[in-house]
């Protein structure tokens, strides 16, 4: 099949490898988002997704919109017989989804209709869900609401990170894509209709939530530190210093200070008094330094991690 690609980021391009790779069918133009400005230096920087298509020479487009009726008439003269997207970030209208003749196609990042929106892999994370997968779904006019051709899932692991979830879910859902493609081009595949009582919007991860609030529980700040790891990352203060913080447990030991107090700190880590019960920090990031494990930065600085120091505001 001739196929329009749609996509952004690391998890996109991942797809896109995977189609490139497979060989079976044709992309004959690849759709990202126009470049953005990045780094200390304010750089214009191409996404993911529009570096694999250079190394590819496929034709790149990067409207900042697919409303206007020229960008409709140019992706319609590329004669795609299906448009994948995978978080490509941009509304598509319902005239662009009439487009292809086998419609658009959606990757999505979660088992629908769990979780809809703009950040199904963290909020998963934060929940605390079991599981997670991929959702190959047909494309509406609605926000993740398409009939589903495909479910893919995966456990979400005691300790595991957005991250390392997002990993897992752009190979499976590579693979997923390609079997889904097939079905389609031999026109045996089947969707099912979405329960939508069932779903949950994922809300773009904004970040003012980054900040640890030692009030909650130690269970939901290890979810929400795991969560926001690697974007846009929990932190905490410390005399008035941003420090993030990479990597928590919760601990079985007993609270003994007030909510964001270090009751203990060493090699094992920083234990951290909550709201209920307490973490054990282990991986931290002094402002303008690398991320170094607690052990590493208590040789150095173990006067501002010292035993009494409130965290936080």
């Amino acid at each position: 099949m001739k196929i329009i690609f749609a996509g952004t980021p690391d998890f996109a391009a991942t797809h896109l490898q995977a189609l490139i790779n497979d060989g079976r069918h044709s992309v004959v133009a690849v759709y990202t988002q126009p470049d953005r400005p990045a780094g200390r230096g304010k750089k214009l920087t191409a996404s993911p997704v529009k570096l694999v298509a250079e190394q590819q020479s496929l034709p790149i487009c990067q409207p900042a919109s697919l409303k206007p009726e020229e960008q409709q008439s140019l992706l319609a003269e590329f004669g795609a017989d299906i448009m994948v997207v995978v978080a490509y970030g941009l509304i598509l209208p319902q005239a662009v989804l009439e487009i292809p003749r086998l419609g658009c196609i959606n990757v999505h990042g979660s088992i629908l209709p769990r979780w809809r929106g703009a950040a199904p892999i963290q909020r998963a994370v934060e929940a605390g869900d079991p599981e997670s997968g991929v959702t190959i779904m047909q494309m509406d006019a609605g926000l993740d609401t398409g009939a589903m051709l495909s479910i893919s899932r995966c456990p979400i692991d005691p300790q595991e990170t957005s991250g390392s979830l997002y990993n897992k879910l752009a190979e499976l859902g590579a693979a997923a894509l390609l079997d889904d493609l097939d079905r389609l081009e031999k026109g045996v595949a089947v969707s099912v209709v979405q329960d939508d009582s069932q779903s949950t919007y994922a809300s773009k991860i904004d970040k003012a939530e980054a900040l640890i609030d030692w009030s909650a529980a130690a269970p939901t700040l290890g979810r929400r530190i795991r969560a926001f790891n690697p974007f846009p990352a929990a932190y905490t203060l410390v005399e008035g210093q941003r420090i993030k913080v990479w990597a928590a447990t919760v601990s079985s030991e007993t609270a003994s200070g007030k909510a964001g107090q270090i009751t203990r700190a060493n090699s094992d880590g920083l234990l951290v008094a909550c709201g209920q019960g307490s973490l054990l920090l282990t991986e931290i990031q002094l402002a303008g330094k690398s991320r170094m494990p607690v052990s590493e930065i208590l040789k150095s600085r173990a006067d501002l991690f010292a035993v009494g120091q409130q965290l936080g505001n």
